[in-house]
């Protein structure tokens, strides 16, 4: 069972941001490659129903042979890259969706980079996952960001890398947000 530890408050260990510019957001996220060092959690889209994705990797889908080629690279979830079509495909047409929700992971290699870089007390194998919650509402984007231990950890210095990280990432996509 994962546990995600979130304080909000003056010291707070999640950030939650609106977008500002909601047409170039969902270009980059929906079309571009800008979230392509993602996984995928879960989606969810609503509207004339709801459809639901479960973004766990299917490991007895694959033979002996590719999952051994495979190796480190099949991840516990499918990459954003191989969804995100799939997804823009629910979400286009003549109506707007009523709403979305994509719980994102940082892939591994990058999540370990950020606390190795942040000279971060706590081992980068006890950081199961970054977490970035992506809520579409029908009228605003919301983006939440979280972190998943292995065991429970006292520092918080990974959920502030994580947060600072992910401001300077979405900075250098040209992703205008505001904190909420």
């Amino acid at each position: 069972m994962r546990e995600i530890w979130i304080l909000v408050g003056e010291d707070r260990f999640m950030v939650a941001l609106r977008v500002k510019s909601l047409k170039q957001f969902m270009q980059l996220i929906l079309a571009g490659d800008a979230f392509d060092v993602f996984l995928l959690e879960e989606a969810s889209v609503t509207g004339l129903c709801t459809y639901s994705v479960d973004g766990a990797v299917n490991r007895d889908f694959f033979t002996a042979e590719e999952l051994t080629a495979a190796g480190d690279s099949l991840h516990d979830f499918v990459g954003w890259k191989e969804m995100r079509g799939v997804l823009f495909d629910l979400i286009k047409g003549k109506h707007t969706p009523l709403g979305f929700k994509f719980v994102l992971h940082l892939m591994p290699t990058h999540v370990a980079s950020i606390i190795r870089e942040g000279r971060c007390d706590t081992p980068p194998e006890q950081v199961r996952a970054l977490v970035l919650t992506v809520k579409y509402d029908g009228t605003q984007a919301v983006l939440l960001t979280g972190t998943s231990f292995d065991t429970f950890v006292m520092d918080k210095e990974p959920e502030k890398l994580w947060d600072a990280a992910l401001m300077r990432y979405l900075d250098k996509k040209g992703i205008l947000c505001e904190v909420l």
